[in-house]
């Protein structure tokens, strides 16, 4: 795969300076649990970066629940944890994949294309007996220089047009129950955006593993590879396996909807709908 490595891999790779180790491990029951966890033991080299902290902004009425960090912000941490544009990153969470991932599309729309997801996680290595400590690293601090790539942002008006003139397949990332909505544990509204199909994100996963390069093309076997997606959740986060399970099953016209369902609720007009 070509975003995914393995933790014998990782475990081979380990004192290599060119590599940074990113922990991102993150419970939205709990949101001090990640942070604690890593603390108290991590992969050895590894940084901790926060969902809620690092890799998302403070809500506001709109923008969705995790909306997109501010390019300063993002670049300072990244900057403190010896990260530039270029170094290869490994980065993991407790094996569920979200977390990850959404630091995965993050540091690829700043413009580090050199980042790569654990297979199966911290989970993965601990059941590998692999080492642990409990040491902050600290880096010489390189200059990140950002260099955005829009193309993989979907704004609000974008998903408008897609419903209005078909030209992008809108994929909804959440739970079944909550698209057609029979239920709703988070936000304010139940249902999906119009149009919207659900591929539930973790289809993409078999046992904490992400599936084979052949069982994403599986689960996306209607669609052709020319097609454009548009891709969303509730905040934008559990999206992101889904974009990448799409990248490797050989797509590449597809677009993170950052707001989610949080974000398209939060404007009255917007219509919703239910069941399938």
């Amino acid at each position: 795969m070509k975003y995914i490595v393995d933790v014998e891999w990782l475990k081979d790779n380990l004192n290599k300076s060119e590599i940074r180790i990113v922990d991102c491990r993150f419970s939205l029951r709990d949101p001090l649990a990640g942070e604690l966890a890593y603390k108290k033991e991590h992969i050895p080299g590894a940084v901790y970066f926060d969902l809620e902290k690092d890799l998302s902004a403070t809500p506001t009425v709109h923008g969705g629940r995790h909306p997109l960090p501010s390019i300063q912000s993002i670049k300072e941490k990244l900057e403190l944890s010896g990260i530039d544009e270029r170094v290869k990153i490994v980065v993991y969470d407790d094996g569920t994949g979200e977390y990850a991932s959404r630091f995965w599309w993050l540091l690829n729309y700043l413009g580090n294309k050199n980042v790569y997801i654990l297979n199966g996680g911290y989970k993965a290595w601990k059941q590998a007996n692999y080492p642990t400590d409990n040491e902050i690293p600290h880096f010489e601090k390189p200059v990140f220089n950002v260099s955005c790539h829009p193309s993989m942002l979907a704004t609000m008006s974008d998903v408008k047009e897609s419903i209005e003139q078909g030209d992008a397949i809108l994929i909804d990332s959440r739970a079944y129950n909550r698209y057609i909505g029979l239920e709703e544990p988070i936000d304010k509204k139940c249902g999906h955006i119009p149009t919207a199909i659900n591929k539930v994100w973790t289809e993409g996963f078999k046992d904490g593993f992400w599936k084979s390069i052949e069982e994403q093309k599986k689960r996306f076997s209607e669609w052709n590879e020319s097609d454009s997606f548009i891709v969303y959740c509730g905040s934008g986060v559990t999206a992101t396996p889904n974009i990448i399970a799409l990248l490797e099953a050989g797509f590449t016209n597809v677009r993170l909807y950052a707001g989610s369902f949080s974000d398209w609720i939060s404007y009255e007009e917007n219509p919703i709908e239910t069941g399938e």
